[in-house]
């Protein structure tokens, strides 16, 4: 009897001890308002019974809550993943710039997102897809976004083709499904795709790695130097990793094993210790230089082939962050944040972006999204833009607007004026005097390998044979023609061998 008395004091005094690490270990539950929680199990009821009751405030507050935890899904770049990093310039190009961020030696903390552009949240990253390759800088001037892709160029040239470009990659407003009788009916009325089309459709549209892609920043941008002296320049990160990616057949196979490969990749890899890298190039040129070449060296559908480029820093990622919605799902990359030595060019495509990134920004995480941590620059803000949902400014002054003569109130600094750019001419609405829209992309198939060029006639031949619309198909096929002989002639083949096949298996289905 004393033995089972003893064990049972025992048992006891194990009980109490455990429960009391346990409240030593575990912090206290609260409600968002810092209230301690009681009970995270049961609800508050009327009796045994009864039905619940509204005072039940942390039942509510888990309701309201949940249904609100999703912002609204970005339009575009909607699948995306992102990993914190760090910036090392190793060159002096005080020459070219004043932008901080580029002075040798110089550490700057950077958060870069990798996106799929068309499809939507939770999709498999190994669908066929331009991918976005986007950088937020934390330099000591203000934060600098580049936000770019894992290609030199894009589909169009003009902003204001870009709402119906998105529509005719998305799915059907009908059938909710994406059909390639859409997006080539667009595309056949935009010759400038030719060259992007040609590389999406290559093993570059499908890649086996986040680590093993390089990233553009697309546009060209001018650097501005201290005595407000202008050059042209894009901006190439090259990967130490080197550049894979799947066919179509090797994508299926992927997609059945992992169907989140390219994030697992990226995150293991990093959790390793194997951060990857990648060397920022530039390429430059200088104003009286632009008219220099067969097309116009600000259309966002060309590379500057022949133009040298220049290291001038390393990016490393080594870091995965410890919230996807607080880091890789809020951050916010705009075109318009520029830093002192960087600015826009005259490029129409990245022109519509400047306004349009922000605003939709604005609509999906509030006025105030330039707030949220993963956003906010690691230097002061100082102005008087004010209110809103959001709002964490804690402003304290009655003074807010400037000018103004009180002690502390902000003020502007005209060395920090734009840059002042001569014009000609008249406005208009008209196409750019120099197109060259194929030889671009004529030039990217005679650079793929036997292999790469084969996968790419099949890839792009399949999608082109369901094409039900005889002219819209043959205006595609004579843009392709266009780029390389061999190149259009192979995929008029191949399509019209899909074609027939379809035919037959119809006819027999029948």
């Amino acid at each position: 009897m004393k033995i089972k008395l003893l064990a049972s004091v025992i048992s006891l005094g194990m009980i109490i001890i455990g429960t009391q690490a346990s409240a030593a270990t575990h912090p206290q539950m609260t409600n968002d308002n810092g209230s301690p929680v009681g009970d995270n199990q049961n609800s508050q009821t009327a009796g045994e019974n009864g039905p619940v009751l509204l005072q039940d405030g942390h039942l509510i507050q888990k309701l309201q809550r949940f249904v609100r935890e999703r912002t609204p899904e970005r339009v575009v770049h909607a699948r995306g993943t992102g990993a914190f990093g760090e910036f090392i310039a190793d060159k002096d190009i005080s020459k070219l710039t004043e932008a901080a961020v580029f002075k040798p030696g110089t550490k700057t903390p950077v958060f870069v997102r990798f996106s799929t552009v068309i499809h939507p949240k939770g999709s498999p990253e190994e669908l066929r897809d331009p991918h976005g390759f986007a950088f937020k800088f934390y330099t000591t001037q203000g934060n600098w976004d580049l936000v770019g892709l894992d290609e030199p160029v894009f589909f169009i040239r003009d902003a204001m083709k870009f709402p119906d470009m998105i529509h005719s990659l998305k799915p059907s407003p009908v059938t909710n499904v994406q059909d390639p009788n859409r997006l080539f009916d667009f595309f056949s009325h935009q010759p400038e795709s030719t060259h992007m089309l040609t590389r999406i459709y290559s093993f570059r549209g499908i890649p086996s790695s986040y680590r093993k892609v390089d990233g553009w920043g697309v546009h060209t941008f001018k650097l501005v130097n201290a005595q407000g002296e202008v050059t042209y320049v894009k901006f190439h990160f090259k990967s130490h990793q080197g550049n894979e990616g799947y066919n179509i057949h090797q994508a299926m196979a992927e997609q059945g094993k992992d169907f989140n490969n390219l994030t697992n990749d990226l995150y293991n890899n990093i959790a390793k210790g194997n951060h990857p890298v990648w060397d920022l190039y530039i390429q430059t040129l200088k104003p009286e230089q632009l008219d220099n070449f067969a097309y116009n060296p600000l259309d966002d559908t060309k590379e500057w082939l022949g133009v040298p480029e220049t290291k001038i820093g390393t990016l490393t990622l080594n870091k995965v962050p410890d919230n996807f919605f607080q880091s890789t799902e809020t951050v916010a990359f705009d075109p318009s944040n520029m830093v002192p030595g960087i600015e826009p060019s005259e490029d129409r495509m990245l022109q519509g972006r400047l306004f349009s990134y922000a605003d939709a920004h604005m609509y999906r995480l509030g006025a105030n999204y330039q707030q949220l941590p993963i956003n906010r620059p690691r230097v002061a803000v100082h102005n008087y833009n004010q209110d809103g949902i959001g709002d964490q400014a804690q402003t304290d002054s009655d003074v807010n607007y400037q000018p103004s003569v009180t002690e502390g109130s902000v003020s502007d600094n005209p060395a920090y004026k734009a840059v002042q750019t001569t014009l000609s001419g008249t406005t208009q609405q008209k196409l750019i005097s120099k197109t060259d829209n194929y030889e671009q992309a004529g030039t990217y198939y005679r650079s793929l390998t036997q292999q790469q060029q084969d996968d790419l006639i099949e890839a792009l031949g399949g999608d082109l044979a369901k094409v039900k619309n005889i002219q819209v198909r043959q205006a595609m096929l004579s843009h392709f023609y266009k780029a390389d002989t061999t190149y259009g002639t192979r995929l008029t083949m191949w399509t019209k061998d899909n074609i027939e096949t379809i035919k037959a298996l119809a006819k027999k289905l029948n």
